[in-house]
């Protein structure tokens, strides 16, 4: 396509840190380009501690493995995710129960969670879709009422806040995602954001196989051992060092984000204003990142339509999750409790279009002309 839906970011110093690890002969994890992306996401989320991770996959496997949860345990999560947020959980042996989520934000509905909570509820897995917050206050109040662990994934939402407070740092864990396909990339990569100290020595633990090998590195201990179970969740010097360039434009990428994902609303205000398209809802308390840009369909056939009339013209857009609960390991490993109201009918109709850091904004133009065509108001 001439316009993709995605192209990874690059700031053009990635590769000069790249050698400097090299030619500092430590690249298997934990060296100083490492410390300075831990460092970094401790001082922007105001967390206790930060750990960079192989994937944000692999950054929730870990928040499952830390809460100890046994066989039959339950977490309640939203559907409409991505396969890593239940996995994590599965992985352990308990059961993702999966509510209703909000129509406007896309994120899991507060006011299901606390009817879906059981004598064998651990935790709630929220997903801040898109980058906006979920709300909060409630569910962290939710969680507090019934002794729940609350795991954020956040794998879309670094620099985005909830009535000031960074997101990834509200719940008991945060998963960042560092994927191409992010608004800060590595490639593969991810973070374990961990709100207080509760959880922050056996995370170091964990992570490195199950071992005290960290505590060793520091000098803490004379020799190291297996403490418990573990993973290697530990990346490459070389992805961190890729992923320190990125950090170090963070805000700079983040700022064109959001003039893109601007230009991309007020274009469309008159098709949504028409009843041809819904756009994204941004609430008041919110600070998004401008991860995606979306517009919703009337319905399927729509959007199906417009699919094909975009990739006619050479631009490529992308639709979103299918429902986990209607997938076939949503159905033999989990449920959904309550109604399917809006999850299936919102997903079916939701639409992104191209985003990235270096979208120009004549290509982003050729999009917005061709979504205005396909709704006859060019």
């Amino acid at each position: 396509m001439r316009i993709n839906f995605n192209v990874p970011p690059y700031t053009g110093k990635e590769m000069d840190y790249i050698r400097q690890a090299v030619e500092a002969q430590k690249i298997c994890g934990d060296g100083e380009f490492t410390d300075r992306c831990n460092r970094w996401l401790k001082e922007r989320t105001g967390a206790h501690d930060a750990l960079l991770t192989t994937s944000c996959t692999h950054a929730t496997e870990m928040a499952a493995l830390l809460l100890d949860l046994k066989e039959g345990d339950e977490v309640i999560l939203p559907s409409y995710t991505f396969v890593s947020t239940a996995n994590a959980f599965v992985l352990r042996g308990a059961v993702p129960v999966f509510v209703d989520i909000r129509p406007d934000t896309m994120n899991i509905d507060e006011t299901k969670i606390e009817e879906a909570v059981t004598p064998r509820t651990r935790a709630i897995a929220v997903v801040h879709y898109a980058g906006v917050a979920c709300e909060m206050d409630t569910i962290m109040e939710i969680a507090a009422r019934h002794h729940l662990a609350v795991v954020e994934d956040a794998a879309q939402a670094i620099l985005c806040t909830y009535k000031g407070r960074p997101l990834g740092a509200i719940g008991d864990f945060g998963n960042f995602s560092f994927h191409e396909t992010k608004n800060i990339s590595c490639g593969e990569g991810g973070a374990l954001i961990l709100r207080d100290e509760t959880y922050a020595d056996r995370a170091v633990i964990v992570r490195e196989k199950g071992t005290n090998r960290t505590l060793y590195r520091l000098g803490r201990v004379d020799k190291y051992s297996w403490i418990s179970a573990g993973s290697s969740w530990l990346p490459s010097e070389l992805n961190a060092a890729y992923l320190w360039a990125q950090f170090e434009c963070a805000d700079e990428m983040n700022r064109r984000r959001l003039v893109l994902w601007d230009r991309y609303h007020a274009a469309f205000a008159d098709l949504e204003a028409a009843g041809r398209i819904t756009r994204p809802v941004i609430p008041a308390e919110c600070v998004h990142n401008a991860h995606m840009y979306y517009i919703k369909c009337r319905d399927l056939a729509e959007r199906t339509a417009l699919i094909g009339w975009l990739k006619d013209h050479d631009i490529l857009p992308a639709s979103h999750y299918v429902p986990l609960h209607s997938a076939a390991a949503g159905l033999k490993y989990g449920r959904f409790h309550g109604e399917d109201v809006y999850t299936t009918a919102e997903s079916e109709k939701l639409l992104r279009l191209p985003m990235y850091y270096a979208l120009t904004e004549e290509d982003q133009d050729e999009v917005i002309g061709r979504v205005r065509e396909f709704y006859h108001a060019g």
